[in-house]
């Protein structure tokens, strides 16, 4: 009767214990577990209720865990677990998560190859348009003329023969611009000045053809010329130019003719030349512009001519080095790409002897001009 009677005592006792613990965190693994275990094991043989879990070793969760609030108000020393704030509990149990029933990697060392992330470097191949490497050895293993087994080969030869004239710089196409068409006002009589150029040709070989002049109403041009010249492209963007000139007044005068003609960086306009006349004169020019966009269609160009002799030649009222230069701005309004009215101003200086000469001849070396003009091409 006395052994029942503790019997008895332990199989309504151990329920009480283990409802009280459930969904915490037993002691370590020891000596007492093990005789908890057995106990527990023996009363289950007699048919008395154990609870799953009342002996469960420490690091084990039980199934399910108390409300929050009665968490925080159990008394943990008294159950012989070490006081503890609730908060640093809740982190030491977030703490002990098995992240391998999760699917993730060990803690610190998330395993995302099972999340079918891809990692950014397999992201950026995918994407990226460029092949790497040489083109496959069957992509020039085909015909040369594939198009001529479904079109046949006469109707194709046409095609290739227009394709190579327009996309092969064989096209031949005529291009003219008059970049300065003006009227200037100035001291003394007003006058007036013209700039022209084009060419006929293809891409890299052309014909070019210019002409300057200017002078004052009511009296013979000043000066007036006209080049034409052989074109080379030796770049995207230069030209390299030859040919003759032609002075149509004064002392009649024929130049050879050497230059250059295109874009400098930062889109600077840029013709230059040499020329050496049959008197055996060498001169020679730079021209430069600059188109500012104020807005699409209204332009603010800077320009500037430098003029340059290797020697005095007092019939033409040119003196040895710099001979002249100019200064100009001019707003002009784009009403269609191809035809601008302008105005503006511009500056002339005579230098050195050819300011002397200026002066014998009664003329002012330096003259301000406000010239109102038009510019077009087509």
């Amino acid at each position: 009767m006395r052994l029942f009677a503790v019997m008895l005592l332990a199989s309504t006792a151990t329920p009480a214990i283990a409802q009280d613990h459930t969904g915490h965190v037993m002691p370590a693994a020891s000596a007492a577990d093990t005789t908890c275990q057995q106990e527990a094991d023996r009363h289950r043989a007699m048919g008395h209720s154990v609870p799953d879990g009342s002996c469960a070793p420490t690091g084990e969760r039980t199934a399910e865990p108390p409300a929050a609030d009665d968490h925080a108000t159990m008394d943990h020393a008294a159950m012989g677990h070490a006081a503890m704030d609730h908060g640093q509990a809740e982190a030491t149990d977030r703490s002990h998560t098995d992240h391998a029933s999760m699917g993730h990697g060990e803690l610190g060392g998330t395993d995302h190859s099972a999340m079918n992330h891809a990692s950014p470097g397999d992201a950026q191949m995918e994407m990226s348009p460029i092949r790497q490497g040489p083109p496959p050895a069957a992509a020039g293993s085909g015909p040369s003329h594939a198009a001529d087994a479904i079109w046949g080969a006469e109707a194709m030869r046409a095609s290739r023969d227009a394709l190579r004239v327009e996309a092969g710089g064989l096209m031949s196409r005529f291009w003219f611009q008059a970049d300065r068409a003006e009227y200037r006002a100035r001291e003394g009589k007003d006058g007036y000045l013209w700039d022209l150029q084009g060419y006929y040709g293809g891409d890299i070989d052309k014909f070019w053809f210019k002409s300057e002049g200017e002078g004052s109403f009511g009296e013979q041009p000043e000066g007036a010329e006209i080049q034409g010249l052989w074109s080379h492209a030796i770049g995207p963007w230069w030209d390299l130019q030859a040919g003759i000139r032609q002075d149509l007044t004064g002392p009649e005068r024929t130049y050879a003719v050497v230059g250059v003609q295109g874009l400098a960086p930062y889109l600077f306009e840029i013709d230059a030349a040499a020329f050496l006349s049959t008197k055996g004169d060498l001169t020679a020019r730079v021209e430069a512009e600059l188109d500012q966009r104020v807005t699409q269609r209204l332009i603010l160009q800077p320009r500037t001519e430098l003029n340059l002799a290797a020697q005095d030649i007092p019939e033409l009222g040119i003196g040895a080095g710099f001979d002249s230069i100019e200064l100009g701005l001019r707003l002009r309004y784009e009403i269609a790409r191809e035809f601008a009215p302008y105005i503006g101003v511009e500056q002339e200086w005579k230098l050195g002897q050819s300011a002397d000469f200026a002066r014998l001849a009664g003329e002012d070396p330096s003259v301000t001009n406000y010239v109102i003009g038009v510019r077009f091409w087509f």
